[in-house]
């Protein structure tokens, strides 16, 4: 039987300018090592077909599908705050877009799968490692409950790549919600293409927020959208400790989904200038800096609607501001919400900011563990003899002083202590992807053994449950393995 995708092809449906037409250059010896089977039911596909030789073909971009129409999107970008007018997809090419099982429209992406008008002297291709990475986080997100793009499989293509060294090549199949970006806006704008802007937003109204599509004002209420599931992201990107590390223009995704795993990183212990990415010398991506640097990217965004706002340019712009300024209340309100829900909270009272946020000054202050701090305080409100909480403080003391507090202040809520401690377990992980797991893996995986790397996806499937038989999992770094940065992919 021949492998089968039912793709339905919007985007390239629409005018040339916004891509350009390339096949995946074919690699000389596909080999699957992971396929995410679970996922391609959920698109429609035949799993069984897809683990033989052919499907491995397919999705290493040896082999073209029938029905796809293989395209790399152009889009522009700010890189670190610098505008480069075109960048587009330089080592990835978008097979085509399919009907899931609840309906909804989601592309399906070859990373890794060879140059591209757009590649910049680049190769095109991917190695080992940063697939894997993407594939480990991009999944661990999706079982956090994050909106994220999503890993559909992990090719070896029997090929090395140049990096630093050499390193073998590999292609990730990414699946998304869409792959348009603040970027691709910009990329219009900068030409001064108001009627492709006009095709793109209708396009992504159509496609990512329908409701919208009678509304009185669609392009106001179109950024009105994408800042609230922005504010809402990042929010939820803090609550776990998760650091993206590139939050350039070109990787803020329109549909409000986490795209594009580089240099990002999950934070052991706690503190709020962490930053991973090795280029980041600044710290404008740091963790704290996160919501900021998303009203930026909106208000680059904002730019780009602006002559569909309204012709008088002083009245759009004011327009446009006052829309951006809901990020901040959004932002705010998703982010207290999930803390008070971290920390067992089910009412609001006066006081709870201050006592939630003199916990993370305390973390900070005594090195403690984000994960495990919040994981152990949820062991702790339903046995008070838990002490696991104040052990990841240098000075327990410090968490003695707080959790008084904390105890008093729960004790005004009718909830009882296993039912405090059920909901604290349900929103606080015990297994994340560290940084120093996640770099084993890649490892042994470039030793050609990827059971680490299977056992790994396999806990982390299940982030909220103790798994007692994968409990080393859970740790942190001991010091001689800390994973200090975190590199791009390309």
């Amino acid at each position: 039987m021949t492998v089968h995708f039912p793709f339905q092809n919007s985007y390239s449906a629409l005018p040339d300018s916004f891509f350009a037409r390339v096949a995946p250059t074919p690699v000389a010896a596909p080999r699957l090592i992971k396929l995410n089977r679970p996922l391609a039911v959920q698109l429609g596909l035949d799993p069984d077909l897809l683990e033989t030789p052919e499907g491995a073909e397919i999705l290493a971009g040896k082999t073209v599908p029938a029905g796809a129409d293989p395209i790399a999107m152009a889009y522009a970008g700010h890189q670190f705050g610098n505008f480069v007018p075109q960048l587009g997809d330089g080592r990835a090419i978008l097979l085509g877009e399919v009907i899931d099982q609840d309906g909804a429209r989601r592309d399906i992406q070859l990373k890794g799968s060879g140059p591209t008008p757009f590649s910049r002297r680049g190769d095109g291709r991917a190695a080992l490692g940063p697939v894997l990475r993407e594939y480990i986080v991009s999944e661990a997100m999706f079982a956090l409950g994050i909106p994220t793009t999503r890993s559909l499989a992990a090719v070896v293509t029997g090929e090395h790549v140049m990096r630093e060294t050499v390193l073998p090549g590999a292609v990730l199949t990414r699946v998304a919600s869409s792959h348009i970006r603040v970027g691709t806006f910009q990329f219009f704008a900068v030409r001064r293409d108001t009627e492709a802007i006009r095709r793109l937003a209708d396009h992504v109204i159509a496609r990512h927020y329908p409701e919208l599509i009678d509304a009185e004002r669609p392009y106001h209420a179109l950024l009105a959208g994408v800042v609230a599931r922005q504010a809402n992201l990042i929010a939820r990107w803090l609550l776990v400790g998760f650091i993206h590390g590139v939050m350039n223009t070109d990787n803020s995704s329109i549909s409000g989904e986490t795209i594009d795993y580089g240099p990002c990183a999950f934070m052991d212990a706690y503190n709020p200038s962490q930053v991973f990415s090795s280029i980041d010398e600044m710290g404008r991506y740091a963790y704290a800096n996160q919501p900021r640097i998303a009203l930026w990217n909106l208000t680059r965004l904002a730019e780009c609607l602006l002559p569909l706002f309204d012709e008088e340019q002083e009245k759009a712009i004011a327009e446009a501001q006052d829309i951006l300024g809901a990020f901040s209340e959004t932002f705010s309100v998703a982010y207290q919400a999930g803390l008070r829900k971290k920390v067992g909270l089910f009412t609001e009272r006066d006081g709870d900011d201050a006592l939630i946020q003199d916990l993370l000054d305390a973390m900070a202050k005594n090195q403690a563990d984000f994960t495990l701090t919040f994981r152990k305080l949820a062991d702790a409100a339903g046995d008070p003899d838990a002490d696991d909480a104040r052990a990841q403080f240098m000075d327990p003391g410090a968490f003695d002083e707080w959790a008084k507090r904390w105890r008093e202040r729960t004790a005004l809520e009718p909830q009882s202590a296993a039912e405090r401690q059920a909901a604290m377990h349900a929103v606080n992980p015990l297994f994340i992807p560290r940084n120093h797991r996640v770099e084993a893996v890649i490892q042994a995986a470039l030793a050609d053994d990827f059971t680490p790397f299977e056992e790994f996806v396999k806990v982390l499937q299940k982030p909220f449950e103790d798994q007692p038989d994968y409990a080393a999992y859970a740790d942190p770094p001991l010091p001689d393995q800390r994973v200090l940065q975190t590199f791009c992919g390309t």
